[in-house]
């Protein structure tokens, strides 16, 4: 199971670094919003490797035969891997190449708030939370911790519903 975990885990980290750097230079011309977007497509691009893997796992090493749990396992610790992978990225990326992410994305959220026609009072405290924000992401930590909580949830789908359309039993004794 290691080598089946640790090669498809891997590959969807790598696939989520690779999306991840190729499409943060589009960021400030497609707008927070549609990166959002486009960042939450290519994880589930890359966390198809869980239903693959999840596959292999099955062919090779289960004999054409795994349990839900069994393939929940496999396909959890592929997230897992996948996700560690996307923090690292992401830490890099931050603390090296886009320490004024967070003054852009205030910024985004406060023009927004505004251009929503928001009271001066729900700016000034948005405008507070963000620099809260800012400070919270400026502790590598808690930035780790919050980049882990994007891909998760879409992995844990991937798994759970892999899992659910994978399993398949050992045929009944005659």
């Amino acid at each position: 199971m290691k080598k089946t975990v640790w090669m498809y885990g891997l590959i969807s980290g790598a696939v989520c670094s690779v999306l991840m750097i190729g499409t943060l230079p589009f960021e400030n011309k497609i707008g927070f919003d549609w990166a959002l977007l486009l960042g939450y497509t290519t994880m589930v691009l890359a966390f198809l490797l869980v239903f693959f893997g999840i596959r292999s796992y099955r062919e090779h090493q289960g004999e054409g035969r795994i349990t839900f749990l069994r393939g929940f396992t496999v396909g959890i610790l592929i997230t897992l891997i996948s996700c560690v992978c996307y923090v690292a990225t992401w830490e890099v990326i931050y603390f090296k190449f886009m320490p004024d992410f967070m003054d852009k994305y205030g910024a985004h959220m406060i023009e927004r708030a505004r251009a929503s026609g928001a009271s001066a009072a729900a700016i000034q405290a948005l405008t507070e939370q963000m620099k809260k924000s800012k400070e919270m992401y400026d502790n590598p930590f808690f930035n780790a911790v919050m980049t882990f909580i994007e891909p998760f949830p879409v992995g844990l789908v991937m798994t759970l519903i892999s899992a659910l359309l994978l399993r398949k039993k050992a045929p009944a004794a005659a």
